[in-house]
């Protein structure tokens, strides 16, 4: 079975792990993975006091085609994933995935795929701004 991409977004808008959760809610569906990605309030042992995420106008594409890569590449039914950019405070939901399967082990597998593929993929660059005043970016 190849599943299918419900949502792949990049937004300003607050997350929601509810959301992502009933996009891929489906009566085949028996498993959900889920990951959500929150901003800290340290990297690299300093202190973070928020960040800013900023993405290439083509982001939402290859998003979308790193979803529906694995979304193939595994025996799911939905997938869902969203990231957030613009001004983001500590706490807040900067990426929301969620993989629903048959059963768990598809979903969960294709979940952590999935991050791992978005981080290493999407061009979305990461701006922390620490309590000292300094700021740095990470992964870029």
């Amino acid at each position: 079975m190849s599943g299918r991409v419900v949502v792949a977004e990049v937004s300003e808008a607050p997350l929601s792990v509810d959301a992502a959760l009933a996009a891929v809610s489906d009566p085949r569906v028996g498993g959900v993975g889920i990951f959500v990605g929150i901003v800290r309030d340290h990297h690299d042992g300093a202190s973070v006091t928020g960040l800013d995420y900023s993405a290439h106008p083509k982001a939402i594409d290859v998003l979308r085609a790193v979803a529906d890569e694995v979304a193939a590449a595994h025996d799911v039914v939905s997938i869902a994933v969203s990231h957030r950019v613009g001004d983001l405070t500590v706490g807040d939901l900067a990426v929301v995935v969620a993989v629903g399967a048959e059963h768990r082990a598809p979903a969960l597998d294709a979940c952590r795929e999935l991050i791992e593929s978005l981080k290493q993929q999407v061009p979305i660059w990461k701006h922390e701004h620490l309590t000292d005043g300094a700021s740095v970016w990470v992964g870029s």
